[in-house]
């Protein structure tokens, strides 16, 4: 176990039970929408924050994992309301994340200092850019400012990452990959494309381990 104290002790004891949320979630997935899934979904990151606050973590970070459960409460529901509330707490989320790292890391002259930092920050804006230039005519116009926020601040908390350790710039990265099979799945697939199955289940288990390398990174030090 990551944590002193064994299976009996509170941190590992609730890091377990984040991470049976997110199986349960996970064998969901191609279930209809109902509350025990949300719950699933929702009780998955939240634990993460509880985890943090048991650690005496940065406040930042429980606030940001808070808000992402709020999302994910959003998004385990169907319709585009339901999809606009989870990309706005996502997007609440991303910022404290960004402010977060700005805060923790080395500074942004390491980006700099360390050219393949710099390489990878190239690599997120051709990225980026390119999954703009793919949604920009997919999505209706309700989405399109939504969707332009939460890009930039995706790309600025990877930015911010990489001035943090290995376990954040990890976390960090699939999280990016998890929100670009997500707007693939959601905007660039055929309604009965037979790649959405397993598509879903790639953004959750990216998205999931994501935010788990991000916690760990940070209360493991």
């Amino acid at each position: 176990m990551p944590f002193p104290g064994g299976i009996d002790a509170n941190a590992n004891a609730t890091l377990l039970f984040s991470l049976a949320a997110a199986v349960i979630y996970a064998f969901s997935l191609g279930m209809p929408a109902r509350l025990s899934r949300s719950a699933a979904r929702t009780l998955a990151v939240a634990m993460l924050a509880v985890l943090v606050v048991q650690q005496s973590g940065p406040w930042l970070l429980v606030a940001a994992l808070g808000i992402s459960a709020v999302g994910d409460a959003f998004l385990s529901r169907d319709g585009e309301k339901a999809l606009l509330g989870g990309m706005a707490s996502f997007l609440a989320a991303h910022v404290l994340y960004v402010v977060l790292f700005l805060r923790a890391g080395g500074g942004l002259g390491l980006l700099l200092a360390e050219p393949w930092r710099a390489a990878i920050v190239l690599a997120m804006v051709v990225l980026v850019l390119a999954m703009i230039f793919a949604l920009r005519r997919r999505v209706g116009p309700a989405l399109r400012l939504p969707i332009g926020l939460r890009v930039a601040a995706i790309l600025a908390m990877g930015i911010g990452a990489l001035t943090l350790s290995a376990w954040v710039i990890g976390g960090v990265a699939l999280l990016i990959l998890s929100d670009g099979l997500l707007a693939a799945e959601k905007f660039l697939l055929p309604a009965i494309s037979p790649h959405r199955a397993w598509m879903r289940h790639a953004v959750w288990a990216l998205y999931y381990a994501g935010q788990l390398a991000i916690t760990l990174g940070f209360v493991l030090g």
